[in-house]
């Protein structure tokens, strides 16, 4: 039987691209950003079911792991390393892993993703076990290294996840929750790049900010556990306690790098 198209390499709706003027490309690419949202929301039921089930795999001490090639890849790195610096989690508690390794975060690495056996090979270096949840990220779903680590992982009994931008994708139908936002035809034809790294972007955004939230690492609507790793930061510390505990700035700040994390001083406040 032949394999289905991937949605994400139909053709453009467009034509001659290079004949547009900049104005017609920017209006074009626009109009097709703004049907991302949409498509995104039709997937909020599925997008729930991989969070409770990583929320509850983290209370049990499990970790996050993503798993993806190329683009998809970068946006899972790019995920967890914010992990560590907005909620202030350690930086193995989400883990972004990208076929070819570091090195393709800036370069392509020939091959890398049509590896089946690779990224289990590459997530048995941090002893992924049952209590973590794996969540593998590829625009057509079809790609050989994340399919086959969610297989493999699988096996071990291993919670597993997607976020995929074609429906009835080899990468859906390995996953046990799969999350499958179609975007349709790129701007430019097959360019995943453009409509489904945003959306893969925004799904990750949710799962990541959702969860963390779920953990206690949010009080309010504010980043209470952030480093303090920049000027910015402390100065948004700063103006968090005295938004709470309506003191001067001076005295805010003092506390703040006193005790390390509004969270920290928000604690001492009421002992």
């Amino acid at each position: 039987m032949e394999s289905k198209q991937p949605d994400t390499e139909k053709q453009s709706k467009y034509n001659d691209l290079e004949k547009m003027s900049t104005a017609e490309l920017l209006s074009n690419i626009n109009k097709e950003d703004q049907t991302i949202a949409e498509n995104v929301q039709k997937q909020l039921p599925a997008i729930e079911k991989l969070v409770d089930v990583i929320v509850e795999n983290m209370q049990k001490g499990g970790r996050l792991f993503y798993i993806g090639a190329g683009t998809s890849g970068r946006l899972g790195v790019l995920d967890a390393s914010e992990c560590p610096p907005t909620f202030g989690v350690t930086s193995d508690m989400v883990i972004g892993l990208i076929a070819g390794g570091d090195t393709a975060l800036r370069n392509a690495v020939e091959n890398a993703e049509d590896d089946t056996l690779q990224a289990w090979k590459d997530l048995q270096k941090y002893q992924i076990s049952a209590n973590d949840t794996l969540v593998g990220i590829a625009a057509s779903g079809t790609t050989p290294y994340v399919i086959g680590g969610i297989n493999e992982a699988r096996k071990h009994g291993i919670s597993t996840g997607c976020v995929a931008c074609s429906s009835g994708s080899p990468l859906g139908e390995a996953s046990e929750f799969p999350i499958e936002v179609v975007t349709g035809p790129e701007f430019v034809t097959g360019s995943t790049r453009m409509k489904a790294g945003s959306a893969q972007k925004m799904v990750l955004n949710m799962i990541s900010t959702s969860v963390m939230i779920k953990l206690g690492k949010v009080k309010g609507n504010r980043m209470v556990d952030m480093q303090l790793s920049n000027k910015k930061l402390v100065g948004r510390g700063t103006q968090m306690i005295m938004d709470e505990l309506n003191v001067p700035e001076a005295e805010a700040k003092e506390l703040l790098l006193k005790h390390g994390s509004v969270r920290n001083v928000l604690l001492d406040s009421r002992d």
